[in-house]
């Protein structure tokens, strides 16, 4: 039986589904993330990740070498999750929130917690809307 610090309990599946909310879809991008995963930790990752339904890819329509991942509902439903622990972090720890938090954090600073994980969930649904009309037709 799974749960959830079962695939987020370790460094590297929640480095990749942050990447993901993030914006990364390749296992490139995923290479270049600040905390430099070693590829053979990140292919085992994603395969996990996908074997308990948290992300899925489809193939790009230019290389079918080139795998481009997101996240499934269930994946999505790791925001708040992610969220909370972004912002206990700022709350509690004395530590350098990574850029993207800075900047998210400026952009939602008079916002609740729930208005800002429905508008980001919203949001990479979106996009990963138009990356599978992108790579499935």
């Amino acid at each position: 039986m799974v749960n959830i610090l079962d695939i987020l309990g370790d460094k590297w599946s929640l480095v990749v589904v942050r990447d993901i909310f993030n914006g990364k879809k390749s296992f490139g991008e995923f290479l270049n993330s600040p905390e430099k995963i070693s590829t053979s930790v990140l292919t085992s990752r994603l395969q996990f990740l996908e074997s308990v339904g948290i992300l899925e890819y489809v193939f790009c329509q230019l290389d079918k070498k080139v795998k481009y991942y997101y996240l499934t509902d269930k994946g999505i439903d790791l925001y708040p999750i992610i969220y909370e622990m972004i912002y206990w972090t700022k709350r509690n720890l004395d530590n350098t929130l990574h850029p993207l938090s800075v900047k998210w954090f400026k952009e939602y600073d008079h916002h609740s917690p729930k208005y800002v994980t429905t508008v980001n969930q919203n949001e990479y649904k979106k996009i990963r809307t138009e990356l599978l009309d992108l790579h499935t037709h």
